[in-house]
């Protein structure tokens, strides 16, 4: 069965060889076997019941947490010559019901279906006529309850597999469960602990960096214009602030738009649909957006306000890079993000149990903003893994910044603080610290301190920001609630005391990311030209690996053109041509400029 495992994966998909992990979990499925796989999103966890699915006589069932996700996935397997339908409520009662019964009759090979449709009984009654081989539950993580992102309907599963007259091989798969959900699934769906396989959590293509006591602002605009071109993400803790972003980016003249539930839903459809088609280049989006898109040319995700927990985080970072291009994951991380978080917990319906799981998510995404060791691997062990090496490539990593003592200046503001009692927030101490001649500084009296005035060499904006480095690097903290104050922490009581000494690293510059040959740019117009023809997204026609790769080995027949990662039979005959035309194109150019610069005399050059 492995040597027809290769072949469908060849023939359909276009790979020649396996990832980690893939090969166990389909061979274990085609045995028959039920499987928990733990893969790191890219991993290609949707191949591991893709081609058990063409191996298996009848029909595989996926469950899947989001109707864009299915739609998405829908559309690649056609594109690849695999059918394949899904069933959910955007589609008419007619439409679902003729769908059921083309699947029970035989006429897919992969139907999806939300979780939902498991309470409803007739759907039920429909699925114990089809003859389902397998089960894939996607996102398998959203089935327990100490899970980022827990659905109820996903506890139904297990009913529903119990009703088959013959019972279904079962995967679930997942790239964000913790040891403890891992437990869950395994339990909730009756699968042996000896049956999960774990590829480790890894994403070697992904460079983590978080910037923190710098203006996030600046930050943002300086890595949107060097990276202006490249597709990415922009997740805002609030609406508001998505509104705020999308619209400043706008009138700096980006391709933006936005995504959060204040939209209607044709709204957030045109926006998402824009941005998988390349017409946008950025989307800025509330947490909301994201889980239910297999854009594979994310080439960065930028978290303006921190997430509350770890697996949020890396399941939103994960967007980036699914191809596994070299892709960005930056979190501007700011002071005020732990007061918002810990308001939307405060706010939230759950019981004191999970309410207290949640701060302690919490304090370990925390810590992340705040250790110094490589983030990577900070990640890993959150989930499991033991003793990781660094991975050398994240921010921590080749952070080479040189410290400057900024020990005179932190001792100054946090003496205002300790003067002003504790009672006054940072645009106060800011103003007292520069010496403004602030109505309420007068009628409190606050120009009397000793500390009025002793950085008036300075903006207050300046100083602001000073003052968000000293809450980023813990000798503050704020407290209260829609007002904050300023109050000094254990760790500002030896710099006051002039026993330790403050250090401040250089301000973190943009990047840009991998600029791409002239090919690259065409291959890319083709591609886009043929999705517009066929009204798909552009990275189900070809990856941007693909691309890179035809770009590079300059394919012009057909046997060549198999070679490249990503191209299977049914995509050669369909797009061989236009791309390896296109390839061709450019090199007779490239041959006639390199004869005509040869042609010239030494005084003509």
């Amino acid at each position: 069965m492995q040597d027809a495992a290769h072949r469908v994966l060849k023939q359909y998909f276009g790979y020649d060889e396996f990832r980690k992990g893939q090969g166990e979990i389909i061979s274990c499925l085609l045995s028959g076997k039920d499987t928990v796989g733990i893969m790191p999103t890219g991993g290609g966890k949707s191949l591991c019941y893709q081609i058990p699915s063409l191996l298996l006589p009848g029909t595989t069932l996926v469950i899947s947490p989001l109707i864009s996700l299915m739609k998405d996935q829908v559309d690649a397997l056609a594109n690849a010559g695999i059918p394949a339908t899904f069933i959910n409520s955007s589609l008419s009662f007619s439409d679902g019901k003729k769908r059921l019964i083309q699947a029970a009759g035989g006429r897919y090979k992969l139907v999806y279906v939300a979780p939902e449709r498991l309470e409803v009984p007739d759907f039920l009654q429909a699925l114990e006529r089809m003859d389902v081989s397998l089960v894939a539950v996607d996102e398998a993580h959203c089935i327990s309850q100490w899970g980022h992102d827990f659905r109820p309907s996903y506890r139904l599963i297990a009913d529903m597999i119990a009703r088959f007259p013959r019972k279904p091989a079962v995967a679930a798969l997942t790239a964000t469960a913790t040891p403890r959900v891992t437990d869950d699934i395994c339990r909730l769906l009756h699968i042996p602990q000896t049956s999960v396989v774990v590829t480790g959590f890894a994403r070697d293509n992904l460079k983590f960096q978080v910037i923190r006591g710098q203006n996030s602002d600046t930050y943002l605009n300086d890595y949107l214009k060097k990276n202006r071109d490249q597709p990415g993400i922009i997740y805002a803790a609030t609406r508001k602030e998505v509104d705020r972003l999308c619209d400043r980016l706008r009138k700096d003249g980006f391709a933006a738009g936005k995504y959060h539930a204040g939209l209607s839903e044709s709204e957030r459809a045109d926006s998402q649909e824009r941005f998988l088609y390349d017409d946008l280049s950025v989307l800025v989006a509330t947490n909301a957006f994201g889980m239910g898109i297999n854009k594979s040319n994310v080439r960065y995700v930028i978290h303006y306000n921190m997430p509350r927990n770890i697996e949020a985080y890396y399941q939103e970072a994960g967007r980036a890079g699914r191809d596994g291009e070299k892709s960005d994951c930056i979190l501007l991380f700011s002071p005020q993000d732990i007061r918002l978080q810990k308001f939307f917990i405060e706010q939230s319906e759950m019981d004191d149990t999970l309410k207290n799981e949640e701060y302690h998510k919490l304090e370990q995404m925390i810590g992340y903003c705040h250790t110094e060791s490589c983030l990577q691997a900070y990640i890993l062990r959150y989930f499991g893994e033991q003793n990781p090496e660094p991975c050398r490539h994240c921010g921590n990593c080749l952070d080479t910044r040189e410290k400057a003592d900024v020990t005179e200046a932190a001792q100054k503001v946090l003496s205002c603080v300790r003067r002003l009692r504790e009672r006054y927030g940072k645009t106060m101490v800011a103003k007292v610290l520069a010496g403004a001649a602030d109505q309420k500084i007068i009628q409190f009296k606050l120009d009397s301190l000793p500390t009025y005035g002793i950085m008036k060499d300075q903006t207050q904006r300046r100083i602001g920001e000073f003052i968000d480095f000293l809450t980023a690097e813990q000798y503050l903290a704020q407290q209260g609630g829609a007002y904050p104050t300023l109050m000094l922490t254990a760790r500002s009581v030896p710099v006051l005391k002039g026993e330790a000494r403050v250090l401040k690293k250089g301000a973190v510059r943009a990047a840009q990311l991998e600029v791409h040959n002239e090919l690259f740019e065409r291959l890319k117009k083709v591609r886009k030209e043929l999705a517009q023809k066929e009204y798909v997204p552009p990275y189900i026609i070809f990856s941007d690996q693909s691309l890179r790769e035809m770009s590079a080995v300059l394919p012009s027949e057909d046997r060549e053109f198999l070679m490249i990662k990503g191209v299977g039979q049914q995509k050669l005959e369909k797009y061989g041509r236009a791309f390896m035309e296109t390839i061709a194109e450019y090199e007779a150019e490239q041959m006639a400029e390199k004869g005509g610069k040869e042609a010239l005399s030494p005084r003509d050059k």
